[in-house]
């Protein structure tokens, strides 16, 4: 059976944690602002034509940019609300591994994209949300701690659905980028297995060494 272990409240429910998650918050509010305002700044400019282009010099600025540009507000929209979600989880319960996390979601994707995916011009912060799906799934199982599991289990819960979208069923999303996306966030991962793990709750045996009583019977009683 697979332990799991309770961080010590004492830390988890602290000022500092409640503060912390609040800035998480904020930070990942600032990002999907950021999403909003480039459309809004470039209404009419069809900015999506600057995303990546597989294997075409112009194409290589969209590793950088894609992530910021979408095709309708409908995809913005869908991107939104699980980048609040999933951002906030990952700085408040990884924050040690959110700024190498973000940085391997955000251009890893892109130069894989570039590299091997099919013709087209490829935009989205899919792959973002790929990402960290991928990242906070196997991070909980790995970390094995009540908020790192609880964590893993509401992201399987809301979003597993999202597998699908790393097949090529439909033409219209690149599923490059959600394949990339979610294989790098699973390495990281692994690769970032040794960090981020709370102070957990010791009991008192534990202190005393883990000794464990003998109890010995006599012969002649009744077991």
């Amino acid at each position: 059976m697979m332990q799991i272990d309770m961080p010590d409240p004492a830390v988890t429910r602290s000022d500092r944690a409640r503060d912390h998650f609040r800035l998480a918050l904020h930070l990942t509010l600032g990002l999907v602002a950021l999403l909003w305002l480039v459309p809004l700044l470039g209404w009419g400019m069809e900015l999506e034509r600057f995303g990546i282009r597989p294997r075409e010099l112009i194409g290589l600025p969209g590793i950088l940019f894609a992530p910021l540009l979408h095709a309708g507000f409908d995809h913005l929209i869908a991107n939104s609300l699980p980048l609040l979600i999933l951002g906030t989880t990952l700085l408040h319960i990884y924050p040690q591994s959110a700024f190498r996390v973000l940085p391997a979601v955000w251009l890893g994707p892109g130069i894989a994209v570039w590299l091997l995916a099919r013709d087209g011009v490829h935009v989205g912060a899919s792959g973002l949300v790929y990402g960290l799906v991928s990242f906070i799934f196997l991070a909980g199982v790995i970390h094995r701690d009540r908020r790192a599991v609880a964590a893993s289990l509401l992201v399987a819960f809301m979003y597993g659905t999202l597998a699908w979208g790393v097949l090529p069923i439909n033409p219209v999303l690149s599923w490059e980028t959600h394949l990339a996306a979610a294989l790098i966030g699973a390495a990281m991962a692994v690769l970032l297995r040794n960090r981020d793990h709370p102070p957990r709750v010791r009991y008192s045996w534990e202190e005393d060494g883990g000794d464990v009583e003998e109890f010995e019977f006599a012969d002649d009683e009744t077991r």
